[in-house]
Protein backbone atom coordinates (compact mmCIF):
# COMPACT_ATOMS: atom_id res chain seq x y z
CA UNK A 1 0.00 0.00 0.00
CA UNK A 2 1.10 3.27 -1.36
CA UNK A 3 0.84 6.40 1.51
CA UNK A 4 2.19 10.01 0.56
CA UNK A 5 3.41 12.16 3.03
CA UNK A 6 2.22 15.27 3.54
CA UNK A 7 4.81 18.00 5.02
CA UNK A 8 2.68 20.21 8.21
CA UNK A 9 3.38 23.15 6.15
CA UNK A 10 0.93 21.79 3.14
CA UNK A 11 -1.27 19.92 5.53
CA UNK A 12 -2.07 23.32 7.56
CA UNK A 13 -2.96 25.09 4.05
CA UNK A 14 -4.95 22.71 2.75
CA UNK A 15 -6.99 22.76 6.08
CA UNK A 16 -7.29 26.32 5.89
CA UNK A 17 -8.67 25.85 2.06
CA UNK A 18 -10.82 23.29 3.43
CA UNK A 19 -12.78 25.77 5.99
CA UNK A 20 -15.41 27.67 4.50
CA UNK A 21 -15.95 31.52 4.93
CA UNK A 22 -18.09 32.49 8.09
CA UNK A 23 -21.09 33.43 8.33
CA UNK A 24 -19.96 36.87 8.88
CA UNK A 25 -18.13 36.88 5.24
CA UNK A 26 -21.11 36.55 3.61
CA UNK A 27 -22.51 39.73 2.15
CA UNK A 28 -26.02 40.66 0.79
CA UNK A 29 -25.46 41.67 -3.56
CA UNK A 30 -26.13 45.18 -4.24
CA UNK A 31 -29.54 46.33 -5.33
CA UNK A 32 -27.95 47.74 -8.65
CA UNK A 33 -25.39 47.08 -11.03
CA UNK A 34 -24.06 50.16 -10.64
CA UNK A 35 -25.37 52.60 -14.09
CA UNK A 36 -25.48 55.84 -12.80
CA UNK A 37 -28.30 56.33 -14.97
CA UNK A 38 -30.32 54.11 -13.17
CA UNK A 39 -28.98 53.17 -9.65
CA UNK A 40 -31.09 50.96 -9.04
CA UNK A 41 -31.28 48.58 -12.21
CA UNK A 42 -29.45 45.56 -11.96
CA UNK A 43 -28.12 43.72 -9.00
CA UNK A 44 -24.88 42.93 -7.34
CA UNK A 45 -23.20 39.57 -6.26
CA UNK A 46 -23.92 37.40 -9.35
CA UNK A 47 -24.12 36.29 -12.91
CA UNK A 48 -26.96 34.72 -14.64
CA UNK A 49 -26.36 32.67 -17.66
CA UNK A 50 -29.58 31.15 -18.36
CA UNK A 51 -33.21 31.68 -17.76
CA UNK A 52 -35.72 29.35 -18.79
CA UNK A 53 -39.15 30.87 -18.59
CA UNK A 54 -42.00 28.37 -18.60
CA UNK A 55 -45.70 30.15 -18.70
CA UNK A 56 -49.34 30.52 -19.26
CA UNK A 57 -51.05 33.85 -20.13
CA UNK A 58 -54.72 34.05 -20.39
CA UNK A 59 -55.50 37.59 -22.98
CA UNK A 60 -58.95 37.84 -21.94
CA UNK A 61 -58.03 38.22 -18.41
CA UNK A 62 -54.40 39.52 -18.57
CA UNK A 63 -53.54 36.66 -16.12
CA UNK A 64 -49.97 35.82 -16.10
CA UNK A 65 -48.51 32.88 -14.62
CA UNK A 66 -44.93 31.62 -14.45
CA UNK A 67 -41.79 29.83 -13.28
CA UNK A 68 -39.07 31.13 -14.00
CA UNK A 69 -35.77 29.21 -13.78
CA UNK A 70 -32.68 30.73 -13.24
CA UNK A 71 -29.07 29.39 -13.26
CA UNK A 72 -26.85 32.07 -11.91
CA UNK A 73 -23.03 31.75 -10.31
CA UNK A 74 -21.87 33.93 -7.63
CA UNK A 75 -19.28 36.84 -7.81
CA UNK A 76 -19.22 37.15 -4.22
CA UNK A 77 -19.33 35.11 -0.83
CA UNK A 78 -23.26 36.16 -1.12
CA UNK A 79 -25.66 36.14 2.02
CA UNK A 80 -28.78 37.68 -0.16
CA UNK A 81 -29.50 38.81 -4.11
CA UNK A 82 -31.79 40.60 -5.81
CA UNK A 83 -33.98 39.87 -8.41
CA UNK A 84 -35.75 42.39 -10.47
CA UNK A 85 -39.82 41.90 -10.69
CA UNK A 86 -43.00 43.48 -10.11
CA UNK A 87 -45.23 40.78 -9.96
CA UNK A 88 -46.14 38.64 -7.13
CA UNK A 89 -43.72 35.73 -6.24
CA UNK A 90 -45.09 32.99 -4.05
CA UNK A 91 -42.54 30.41 -3.83
CA UNK A 92 -38.65 30.80 -4.60
CA UNK A 93 -36.53 28.09 -3.91
CA UNK A 94 -32.20 28.38 -4.01
CA UNK A 95 -30.91 24.61 -5.00
CA UNK A 96 -33.71 23.43 -4.34
CA UNK A 97 -34.24 24.36 -1.02
CA UNK A 98 -37.41 27.29 0.02
CA UNK A 99 -35.83 30.05 0.32
CA UNK A 100 -37.08 33.61 2.04
CA UNK A 101 -37.93 36.44 0.14
CA UNK A 102 -39.90 39.95 0.30
CA UNK A 103 -40.15 43.23 -1.53
CA UNK A 104 -38.36 46.58 -1.26
CA UNK A 105 -38.01 49.53 -3.41
CA UNK A 106 -39.74 49.76 -6.61
CA UNK A 107 -38.87 46.12 -7.92
CA UNK A 108 -36.81 44.84 -5.65
CA UNK A 109 -37.04 40.80 -4.79
CA UNK A 110 -34.82 40.41 -2.29
CA UNK A 111 -34.00 36.33 -1.41
CA UNK A 112 -32.02 34.51 0.83
CA UNK A 113 -31.08 31.16 0.85
CA UNK A 114 -31.00 28.71 3.40
CA UNK A 115 -27.50 28.79 3.44
CA UNK A 116 -24.97 31.48 2.08
CA UNK A 117 -23.55 30.86 -1.32
CA UNK A 118 -19.38 31.10 -1.45
CA UNK A 119 -17.84 33.01 -4.29
CA UNK A 120 -17.81 31.28 -7.76
CA UNK A 121 -20.57 28.72 -6.57
CA UNK A 122 -23.37 27.94 -9.71
CA UNK A 123 -26.79 27.80 -8.19
CA UNK A 124 -30.36 27.61 -9.23
CA UNK A 125 -33.35 29.58 -8.25
CA UNK A 126 -36.59 28.89 -9.00
CA UNK A 127 -39.44 31.57 -8.95
CA UNK A 128 -43.06 30.99 -8.66
CA UNK A 129 -45.20 34.00 -9.47
CA UNK A 130 -48.42 34.99 -10.69
CA UNK A 131 -50.02 38.27 -11.74
CA UNK A 132 -51.83 41.03 -14.40
CA UNK A 133 -48.82 42.60 -16.29
CA UNK A 134 -50.88 45.79 -17.05
CA UNK A 135 -51.92 46.13 -13.55
CA UNK A 136 -48.94 46.29 -12.42
CA UNK A 137 -47.05 50.27 -12.19
CA UNK A 138 -43.00 50.96 -11.32
CA UNK A 139 -41.50 53.73 -11.14
CA UNK A 140 -45.01 55.74 -12.16
CA UNK A 141 -45.81 53.59 -15.35
CA UNK A 142 -46.79 50.41 -17.13
CA UNK A 143 -44.59 48.99 -19.69
CA UNK A 144 -46.78 46.03 -21.63
CA UNK A 145 -49.25 47.14 -23.57
CA UNK A 146 -52.26 45.01 -24.12
CA UNK A 147 -53.63 44.42 -27.51
CA UNK A 148 -57.40 43.60 -28.98
CA UNK A 149 -56.16 39.82 -28.60
CA UNK A 150 -53.60 39.91 -26.10
CA UNK A 151 -50.26 41.48 -25.37
CA UNK A 152 -46.89 42.62 -25.75
CA UNK A 153 -43.54 42.59 -23.45
CA UNK A 154 -41.74 44.97 -25.28
CA UNK A 155 -39.51 48.56 -24.30
CA UNK A 156 -36.49 50.15 -23.14
CA UNK A 157 -34.60 50.76 -21.16
CA UNK A 158 -36.85 48.35 -18.94
CA UNK A 159 -39.37 45.54 -19.72
CA UNK A 160 -38.05 42.09 -17.82
CA UNK A 161 -39.71 43.08 -14.99
CA UNK A 162 -43.32 42.63 -15.62
CA UNK A 163 -43.15 39.58 -17.10
CA UNK A 164 -39.73 37.18 -16.01
CA UNK A 165 -37.77 37.82 -12.50
CA UNK A 166 -34.01 39.19 -13.53
CA UNK A 167 -30.82 40.70 -13.25
CA UNK A 168 -31.95 44.07 -15.64
CA UNK A 169 -29.55 45.25 -16.81
CA UNK A 170 -27.09 44.59 -20.44
CA UNK A 171 -24.27 43.78 -18.13
CA UNK A 172 -25.83 40.50 -17.40
CA UNK A 173 -26.67 38.87 -20.65
CA UNK A 174 -27.85 35.23 -20.60
CA UNK A 175 -29.16 32.80 -23.24
CA UNK A 176 -33.39 32.29 -23.01
CA UNK A 177 -35.82 29.16 -23.13
CA UNK A 178 -39.04 30.84 -23.21
CA UNK A 179 -41.93 28.34 -23.04
CA UNK A 180 -45.40 29.90 -23.31
CA UNK A 181 -49.22 28.45 -23.32
CA UNK A 182 -51.81 30.43 -24.17
CA UNK A 183 -55.63 29.81 -25.89
CA UNK A 184 -55.75 27.67 -28.71
CA UNK A 185 -56.21 30.06 -32.11
CA UNK A 186 -53.52 32.69 -30.39
CA UNK A 187 -49.97 32.43 -30.67
CA UNK A 188 -47.27 33.34 -28.97
CA UNK A 189 -44.25 35.14 -30.82
CA UNK A 190 -40.76 35.11 -28.36
CA UNK A 191 -36.87 35.55 -29.78
CA UNK A 192 -34.85 32.90 -31.94
CA UNK A 193 -35.75 29.67 -32.53
CA UNK A 194 -39.43 28.12 -32.48
CA UNK A 195 -38.63 24.56 -30.75
CA UNK A 196 -41.20 23.05 -30.59
CA UNK A 197 -45.20 23.61 -30.41
CA UNK A 198 -47.87 21.49 -28.80
CA UNK A 199 -51.72 21.71 -28.17
CA UNK A 200 -53.60 19.91 -25.44
CA UNK A 201 -56.80 21.12 -23.36
CA UNK A 202 -57.48 24.16 -25.06
CA UNK A 203 -54.31 25.31 -25.13
CA UNK A 204 -51.21 26.00 -27.02
CA UNK A 205 -47.32 25.69 -25.88
CA UNK A 206 -44.59 27.49 -27.77
CA UNK A 207 -41.20 26.97 -27.02
CA UNK A 208 -38.77 29.34 -28.23
CA UNK A 209 -35.10 29.36 -27.70
CA UNK A 210 -32.34 31.89 -27.65
CA UNK A 211 -28.94 30.51 -28.02
CA UNK A 212 -26.61 33.76 -27.67
CA UNK A 213 -26.09 35.90 -25.01
CA UNK A 214 -29.29 38.25 -24.70
CA UNK A 215 -30.06 40.93 -22.37
CA UNK A 216 -33.00 41.71 -20.22
CA UNK A 217 -34.57 44.33 -22.46
CA UNK A 218 -34.13 42.44 -25.41
CA UNK A 219 -36.36 39.45 -24.50
CA UNK A 220 -39.64 39.94 -25.67
CA UNK A 221 -43.04 37.94 -25.79
CA UNK A 222 -46.43 38.80 -27.76
CA UNK A 223 -49.45 37.04 -27.66
CA UNK A 224 -52.02 37.59 -29.91
CA UNK A 225 -53.47 36.16 -33.45
CA UNK A 226 -50.86 36.59 -36.11
CA UNK A 227 -50.56 36.03 -39.64
CA UNK A 228 -46.99 34.31 -39.76
CA UNK A 229 -44.86 34.17 -42.72
CA UNK A 230 -41.00 32.32 -42.59
CA UNK A 231 -38.71 31.75 -44.77
CA UNK A 232 -35.01 30.74 -44.57
CA UNK A 233 -31.71 32.46 -45.35
CA UNK A 234 -29.36 32.02 -48.32
CA UNK A 235 -27.24 30.71 -45.10
CA UNK A 236 -30.39 28.35 -43.74
CA UNK A 237 -31.20 31.20 -40.74
CA UNK A 238 -35.15 30.78 -39.95
CA UNK A 239 -36.86 33.86 -40.87
CA UNK A 240 -40.32 34.38 -39.02
CA UNK A 241 -42.67 37.41 -39.23
CA UNK A 242 -45.21 38.34 -37.53
CA UNK A 243 -48.19 40.42 -38.24
CA UNK A 244 -51.33 41.22 -36.18
CA UNK A 245 -54.59 40.15 -38.00
CA UNK A 246 -56.05 43.24 -37.45
CA UNK A 247 -53.62 45.52 -38.41
CA UNK A 248 -56.14 47.49 -40.55
CA UNK A 249 -54.88 50.21 -43.34
CA UNK A 250 -51.27 49.50 -41.93
CA UNK A 251 -51.04 45.81 -42.89
CA UNK A 252 -49.76 46.37 -46.59
CA UNK A 253 -47.34 49.10 -45.79
CA UNK A 254 -46.07 46.80 -42.33
CA UNK A 255 -45.79 43.72 -44.39
CA UNK A 256 -44.14 45.39 -47.59
CA UNK A 257 -41.32 46.74 -45.26
CA UNK A 258 -41.01 43.72 -42.92
CA UNK A 259 -40.89 41.58 -45.51
CA UNK A 260 -37.53 43.08 -46.37
CA UNK A 261 -35.86 41.97 -43.51
CA UNK A 262 -33.52 39.26 -45.31
CA UNK A 263 -32.51 41.64 -48.03
CA UNK A 264 -31.75 44.11 -45.52
CA UNK A 265 -29.94 41.98 -43.59
CA UNK A 266 -27.81 40.59 -46.36
CA UNK A 267 -26.74 44.10 -47.06
CA UNK A 268 -25.67 44.74 -43.27
CA UNK A 269 -23.73 41.95 -43.25
CA UNK A 270 -21.64 43.35 -45.77
CA UNK A 271 -21.19 46.45 -43.89
CA UNK A 272 -20.92 44.63 -40.57
CA UNK A 273 -20.10 41.34 -41.28
CA UNK A 274 -21.71 37.79 -40.65
CA UNK A 275 -25.29 38.37 -39.04
CA UNK A 276 -24.52 37.47 -35.19
CA UNK A 277 -27.80 35.24 -34.27
CA UNK A 278 -29.45 32.68 -35.36
CA UNK A 279 -32.89 33.58 -36.28
CA UNK A 280 -34.31 36.91 -37.60
CA UNK A 281 -37.57 38.37 -38.43
CA UNK A 282 -39.76 40.93 -36.79
CA UNK A 283 -43.46 41.37 -35.65
CA UNK A 284 -46.06 44.29 -35.82
CA UNK A 285 -48.92 43.80 -33.10
CA UNK A 286 -51.62 45.77 -32.87
CA UNK A 287 -50.59 48.60 -30.29
CA UNK A 288 -51.12 52.15 -29.66
CA UNK A 289 -47.32 53.30 -29.23
CA UNK A 290 -45.56 54.81 -32.12
CA UNK A 291 -42.13 53.46 -30.98
CA UNK A 292 -40.15 50.28 -32.78
CA UNK A 293 -37.24 48.21 -30.28
CA UNK A 294 -34.84 46.16 -31.78
CA UNK A 295 -35.79 43.27 -29.45
CA UNK A 296 -33.14 40.61 -30.12
CA UNK A 297 -33.30 38.35 -33.74
CA UNK A 298 -36.94 39.62 -34.34
CA UNK A 299 -37.63 43.48 -33.71
CA UNK A 300 -40.84 44.90 -32.68
CA UNK A 301 -42.49 47.75 -34.38
CA UNK A 302 -45.40 49.75 -33.90
CA UNK A 303 -48.01 49.50 -36.72
CA UNK A 304 -48.31 53.47 -36.65
CA UNK A 305 -44.33 53.08 -38.20
CA UNK A 306 -46.30 52.28 -41.33
CA UNK A 307 -48.81 55.09 -41.21
CA UNK A 308 -47.20 56.77 -44.29
CA UNK A 309 -46.97 53.79 -46.46
CA UNK A 310 -43.91 51.66 -46.17
CA UNK A 311 -40.41 52.47 -44.53
CA UNK A 312 -37.74 50.15 -44.93
CA UNK A 313 -35.66 52.60 -43.12
CA UNK A 314 -37.08 52.22 -39.89
CA UNK A 315 -36.08 48.05 -40.35
CA UNK A 316 -32.53 48.95 -41.52
CA UNK A 317 -32.29 50.90 -37.92
CA UNK A 318 -33.99 47.86 -35.94
CA UNK A 319 -31.46 44.81 -37.72
CA UNK A 320 -28.47 47.41 -37.85
CA UNK A 321 -29.06 46.87 -33.89
CA UNK A 322 -28.42 43.30 -34.01
CA UNK A 323 -24.72 44.25 -34.56
CA UNK A 324 -24.77 47.39 -32.57
CA UNK A 325 -26.55 47.09 -29.03
CA UNK A 326 -27.30 43.07 -29.23
CA UNK A 327 -24.33 41.61 -30.41
CA UNK A 328 -22.25 44.27 -28.85
CA UNK A 329 -24.47 46.09 -26.01
CA UNK A 330 -23.50 49.39 -23.99
CA UNK A 331 -21.74 48.70 -21.08
CA UNK A 332 -23.51 51.32 -19.18
CA UNK A 333 -26.55 53.14 -19.97
CA UNK A 334 -24.37 56.26 -21.33
CA UNK A 335 -22.96 54.29 -23.89
CA UNK A 336 -26.43 54.96 -25.71
CA UNK A 337 -24.78 56.47 -29.15
CA UNK A 338 -23.16 52.94 -29.92
CA UNK A 339 -26.32 51.50 -30.57
CA UNK A 340 -28.25 54.72 -31.76
CA UNK A 341 -25.66 56.43 -33.33
CA UNK A 342 -24.94 53.57 -35.43
CA UNK A 343 -28.41 52.34 -36.33
CA UNK A 344 -28.68 56.15 -37.73
CA UNK A 345 -26.03 56.16 -39.82
CA UNK A 346 -26.84 52.92 -41.43
CA UNK A 347 -30.17 54.34 -42.36
CA UNK A 348 -27.81 57.13 -44.24
CA UNK A 349 -25.50 54.30 -45.84
CA UNK A 350 -29.21 52.59 -47.00
CA UNK A 351 -29.77 56.06 -48.95
CA UNK A 352 -26.45 55.98 -49.95
CA UNK A 353 -27.07 52.60 -51.52
CA UNK A 354 -30.10 53.30 -52.82
CA UNK A 355 -29.11 56.96 -54.26
CA UNK A 356 -31.81 58.81 -52.51
CA UNK A 357 -28.92 61.14 -51.20
CA UNK A 358 -25.97 60.11 -49.89
CA UNK A 359 -24.18 60.13 -46.10
CA UNK A 360 -22.43 63.29 -46.80
CA UNK A 361 -25.59 65.18 -47.83
CA UNK A 362 -27.68 63.83 -45.27
CA UNK A 363 -25.03 65.18 -42.52
CA UNK A 364 -24.56 68.08 -44.49
CA UNK A 365 -28.32 68.66 -44.17
CA UNK A 366 -28.82 67.76 -40.59
CA UNK A 367 -25.88 70.28 -39.58
CA UNK A 368 -27.78 72.87 -41.25
CA UNK A 369 -31.17 72.34 -39.70
CA UNK A 370 -29.57 73.01 -36.23
CA UNK A 371 -28.31 76.75 -36.00
CA UNK A 372 -25.65 77.64 -33.21
CA UNK A 373 -28.61 78.15 -30.23
CA UNK A 374 -30.55 75.16 -31.02
CA UNK A 375 -31.05 72.99 -27.78
CA UNK A 376 -29.61 69.52 -30.53
CA UNK A 377 -26.01 70.78 -29.50
CA UNK A 378 -26.25 71.25 -25.69
CA UNK A 379 -26.93 66.98 -25.77
CA UNK A 380 -23.74 65.33 -24.95
CA UNK A 381 -24.51 62.13 -27.57
CA UNK A 382 -21.54 60.43 -25.65
CA UNK A 383 -23.13 60.64 -21.89
CA UNK A 384 -26.73 62.51 -22.75
CA UNK A 385 -27.99 61.84 -19.44
CA UNK A 386 -31.03 59.34 -18.42
CA UNK A 387 -33.26 62.45 -19.24
CA UNK A 388 -31.64 62.93 -23.29
CA UNK A 389 -31.16 59.15 -23.64
CA UNK A 390 -33.55 59.06 -26.91
CA UNK A 391 -33.21 62.57 -27.68
CA UNK A 392 -32.60 63.05 -31.34
CA UNK A 393 -29.64 64.13 -30.71
CA UNK A 394 -28.46 60.81 -29.54
CA UNK A 395 -29.21 59.71 -33.25
CA UNK A 396 -28.56 62.81 -35.58
CA UNK A 397 -25.83 64.29 -33.92
CA UNK A 398 -24.41 60.72 -33.32
CA UNK A 399 -24.61 60.08 -36.92
CA UNK A 400 -22.62 63.65 -37.70
CA UNK A 401 -19.87 61.89 -35.38
CA UNK A 402 -19.94 59.01 -37.65
CA UNK A 403 -19.40 60.62 -40.68
CA UNK A 404 -17.08 63.31 -39.36
CA UNK A 405 -14.75 59.58 -38.66
CA UNK A 406 -15.42 58.63 -42.02
CA UNK A 407 -13.96 62.36 -43.55
CA UNK A 408 -10.65 62.10 -41.07
CA UNK A 409 -9.58 58.47 -41.84
CA UNK A 410 -10.78 57.59 -44.93
CA UNK A 411 -13.22 55.37 -47.06
CA UNK A 412 -10.98 51.64 -46.42
CA UNK A 413 -10.21 52.77 -42.79
CA UNK A 414 -13.87 53.72 -41.71
CA UNK A 415 -15.55 50.74 -43.08
CA UNK A 416 -12.91 48.56 -41.82
CA UNK A 417 -13.48 50.22 -38.48
CA UNK A 418 -17.29 49.39 -38.81
CA UNK A 419 -16.79 45.77 -39.65
CA UNK A 420 -14.26 44.85 -37.04
CA UNK A 421 -16.47 46.87 -34.21
CA UNK A 422 -18.90 44.20 -33.61
CA UNK A 423 -16.46 41.32 -34.15
CA UNK A 424 -14.11 42.22 -31.46
CA UNK A 425 -16.54 42.57 -28.73
CA UNK A 426 -19.02 40.33 -29.96
CA UNK A 427 -21.42 38.82 -27.56
CA UNK A 428 -20.11 41.32 -24.97
CA UNK A 429 -20.57 44.89 -23.86
CA UNK A 430 -18.17 48.37 -24.42
CA UNK A 431 -17.91 51.96 -23.62
CA UNK A 432 -18.03 54.81 -26.02
CA UNK A 433 -14.09 55.35 -24.58
CA UNK A 434 -13.82 51.55 -26.15
CA UNK A 435 -14.75 52.35 -29.63
CA UNK A 436 -12.34 55.87 -29.36
CA UNK A 437 -9.56 53.17 -28.79
CA UNK A 438 -10.23 50.76 -31.59
CA UNK A 439 -10.93 53.28 -34.24
CA UNK A 440 -7.64 54.56 -33.30
CA UNK A 441 -5.81 51.19 -33.17
CA UNK A 442 -7.13 50.82 -37.19
CA UNK A 443 -7.06 54.02 -38.43
CA UNK A 444 -3.65 55.01 -36.75
CA UNK A 445 -4.65 58.35 -36.10
CA UNK A 446 -5.74 60.24 -32.99
CA UNK A 447 -9.14 60.48 -32.21
CA UNK A 448 -10.07 61.71 -29.02
CA UNK A 449 -10.55 65.46 -30.07
CA UNK A 450 -12.93 64.75 -32.45
CA UNK A 451 -15.00 62.38 -30.80
CA UNK A 452 -14.32 65.30 -28.11
CA UNK A 453 -15.92 67.99 -30.18
CA UNK A 454 -18.80 65.68 -32.12
CA UNK A 455 -19.90 63.73 -28.66
CA UNK A 456 -19.36 65.52 -25.76
CA UNK A 457 -19.00 68.90 -26.37
CA UNK A 458 -22.43 71.38 -25.35
CA UNK A 459 -21.86 73.32 -28.46
CA UNK A 460 -21.80 73.52 -32.41
CA UNK A 461 -18.73 72.60 -33.89
CA UNK A 462 -17.72 75.74 -35.92
CA UNK A 463 -15.70 73.35 -38.28
CA UNK A 464 -17.44 69.94 -39.00
CA UNK A 465 -15.05 68.22 -40.67
CA UNK A 466 -18.08 68.21 -43.61
CA UNK A 467 -17.13 68.36 -47.26
CA UNK A 468 -20.07 69.78 -48.72
CA UNK A 469 -20.33 73.48 -49.34
CA UNK A 470 -23.70 76.01 -49.54
CA UNK A 471 -27.22 75.20 -48.83
CA UNK A 472 -28.00 71.89 -48.07
CA UNK A 473 -30.60 70.48 -49.78
CA UNK A 474 -33.10 67.93 -48.75
CA UNK A 475 -31.82 64.32 -49.62
CA UNK A 476 -34.83 62.32 -50.99
CA UNK A 477 -34.81 59.89 -48.55
CA UNK A 478 -35.01 62.54 -45.08
CA UNK A 479 -38.82 62.27 -44.82
CA UNK A 480 -38.10 58.12 -44.76
CA UNK A 481 -35.35 58.61 -42.17
CA UNK A 482 -36.77 61.75 -40.41
CA UNK A 483 -40.68 59.41 -39.71
CA UNK A 484 -38.36 56.78 -37.35
CA UNK A 485 -37.26 60.07 -35.32
CA UNK A 486 -38.48 58.94 -31.56
CA UNK A 487 -38.19 55.38 -32.97
CA UNK A 488 -37.49 54.64 -29.52
CA UNK A 489 -39.60 56.83 -27.50
CA UNK A 490 -41.79 55.14 -25.70
CA UNK A 491 -43.58 58.16 -24.39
Amino acid sequence: MYRRLIAPGALVASLLLAIPASAADYTPGASGIGDPYYPTYGNGGYDVSHYDLRLKYQPKTDLLEGTATILASSTQDLSRFNLDFGLTASEVRVNGKKASFTKSGVQELEVTPPAGLPKGTSFTVVVKYAGKPTDVKLWGFTSPQRTPDGAVFANEPESAAWWFPSNDHPLDKATYDVSVSVPDGTQAISNGTLQSQSSKLGWTRFNWRSSKPQATYLTTLAVGKFDITTDRTASGLPVVNAYSKDLGANEGAAKASVERTTEVAEWLESLYGPYPFEALGGYVPNVPSSFALETQTRPFYSPKQFANGSNVSVVVHELAHQWYGDSVSVDHWKDIWINEGFARYSQWLWSEKEGEGTAQELADYVYAQHPADDAFWTVKPGDPGAENQFDIAVYDRGALAIQALRNAVGEKDFFAILKGWPQRHAYGNAKVSDFVRYAESVSHKPLASLFDTWLYQPSKPASPALRSAGVAEQPASWRAIAATNGVHAQG
